[in-house]
């Protein structure tokens, strides 16, 4: 449908010709960002406006709707970065993106010795009306600081579970905890931060649409600055990992010299990138690893995970997070891994340890996080794997003797099994409670949150969530309906991978120390 006789050039949007998940043709709106001539015909590549960048791809003229054409907004100057001409005119929509992101960075960075104010979170609350008569008040939800300093009286298949108000458990704890407000930057270096405010299930929006600012620290850092024409394609068309073939979704920056390759080809053991199949069966013969470099703190049946010292292996860490950016658009690489802790899963086989996913962490983290970077490769997805890097880096946290919680923001994926697991998880404690003396068992937030080292914020967030807090005669309640026990359940029977603390070996450090790196 492309007319010749119309140049399209970067920027351009117009529909573009693309199956659906249920193998139907649909013509969604699409970004031209860039344009390449190839022998006999030329290929554009697309983003698709509102969709995943993983999506992106490049295509042929054909499926092109010129019908629609919108071309860039013309601009009365070049827009210049760093005192040199643009590289090419801006789309529609995106002057805007630009001064929010600008606004951004200014609130980010203040000067040394000053502090910005923290803005006022709007209250946020959730209609609970449907599970309640209509006769029964409905208030706005606790707190994070109310909600912990309450009690739960669940019974084994009871679907009623009653939370006391506030009033008659305030002895049990004292928190300054905040649950609607949210910090703009990050805690200064040194400083022990006493909480962690925000209570929300999608923790990487505020509920006024403006972003929180990214942290400037780690390995794999949240920091959109860097979005521009070059990063925002996929450099990488595949890579092959042992007997896997992977299709990235996203850009990394391997050396330039390796982006025109058809396949680049890494060591599954080392993670080092050859050119060319010959190469790699060079490097085979002289790499001596069949596992990653580190120590082996847990391994019970086939499933083993490796913890390994960004510092002491500096040259695999670093490649480890560039195969990790091809699938992960939300943060952007360094290579300043000495900071970090490394835990690889593998698999094993005749042939060695086959890395299957990681999370990283940091050495020392004032913001309570227990993961910084989380991922399972694609050939392992939907198996289960993902779930169980969530659990062993809680139990380590449970070892630790901390609660913890994800580094945000959360990819769209991580999101969704992060939420999964918080509520088989909360939900398998509440159902498992059993009754003393004929009475009916109580747990209180802070006790869920000491079981499962799950931050108090996201217990909260995740009973929210499942919409399980009501207000019923003075006293907040958990309702749990016979839909949301099945579901459970069945959830529960499908997930047949689970850690055995048993077999967890893992003496954890005082990283304070600086000897200890």
């Amino acid at each position: 449908m492309a007319d010749s006789s119309v140049e399209i050039i970067e920027g351009c949007r117009l529909p573009v010709l693309r199956k659906n998940q249920e193998n139907e043709d649909e013509w969604p709106l699409a970004e031209i960002l860039s344009v390449k001539d190839i022998p006999g015909r030329k290929l554009y590549y697309v983003h698709y406006i509102d969709f995943n960048k993983r999506l992106d791809e490049w295509v042929t003229p054909d499926r092109l709707d010129m019908k629609k054409l919108q071309f860039p907004k013309k601009e009365a100057k070049t827009p210049t970065k760093n005192g040199l001409p643009g590289s090419r005119p801006s789309s529609p929509e995106r002057d805007v993106r630009k001064s929010l992101d600008l606004n951004i960075q200014s609130a980010s960075a203040p000067s040394r010795g000053k502090t910005l104010p923290t803005p006022k979170r709007k209250a946020e609350s959730v209609s609970l009306a449907t599970q309640v008569t209509a006769a029964t008040p409905v208030p706005s939800l606790p707190s994070s600081a109310e909600a912990s300093q309450a009690s739960v009286y669940p019974a084994m298949r009871d679907p009623s579970f009653s939370i006391k108000s506030r009033e008659e458990h305030e002895q049990l704890t004292s928190l300054t905890t905040n649950g609607t407000t949210r910090r703009l930057i990050p805690s200064q270096p040194g400083r022990k931060r006493k909480n962690c405010g925000g209570t929300d299930e999608d923790s990487q929006d505020s509920s006024d649409g403006i972003p929180s600012a990214p942290r400037m620290t780690g390995s794999l850092v949240s920091d959109r600055s860097h979005d521009d024409i070059v990063t925002r394609m996929k450099n990488i068309d595949c890579i092959e990992l042992g007997r896997h073939r992977l299709k990235p979704w996203y850009f990394s920056p391997y050396p330039q010299e390796l982006t025109t390759l058809p396949i680049l080809y890494l060591c599954e053991f080392c993670l080092k990138y050859r050119k060319s199949l010959k190469c790699l069966q060079r490097h085979l013969t002289k790499c001596n690893l069949r596992h990653p470099p580190g120590n082996e703190i847990y391994r019970k049946g086939t499933i083993s995970f490796f913890e390994i010292d960004g510092r002491k292996n500096k040259t695999y860490s670093q490649n480890l997070c560039l195969l990790a950016k091809c699938f992960l658009d939300h943060k952007t690489l360094y290579y300043d891994t000495d900071p970090f802790l490394f835990y690889v899963m593998t698999e094993y086989d005749s042939k060695g340890f086959h890395i299957v996913g990681y999370f990283s962490k940091e050495k020392e983290s004032t913001e309570d996080y227990n993961v910084a970077c989380i991922l399972t490769l694609p050939p392992y997805q939907r198996r289960g794997y993902g779930k169980l890097l969530i659990e062993f880096s809680y139990e380590l946290s449970k070892v630790e003797g901390k609660t913890g919680t994800p580094e945000k923001p959360l990819s769209d994926l991580g999101l969704l099994s992060y939420r999964s697991y918080w509520s088989q998880t909360i939900l398998e404690i509440l159902m498992n409670l059993k009754s003393e003396n004929g009475e009916r068992p109580q747990i209180t937030i802070n006790e869920i949150s000491e079981i499962t080292s799950v931050k108090k914020e996201d217990v909260i967030s995740t009973l929210q969530y499942l919409n399980l807090i009501n207000y019923y005669k003075g006293q907040y309640i958990l309702n749990l309906s016979e839909d949301i026990v099945e579901g459970h359940e069945r959830a529960m029977q499908k997930r047949h991978l689970r850690i055995d603390p048993k077999c967890l070996h893992f003496t954890p450090k005082d990283w304070s120390k600086r000897g200890k790196w």
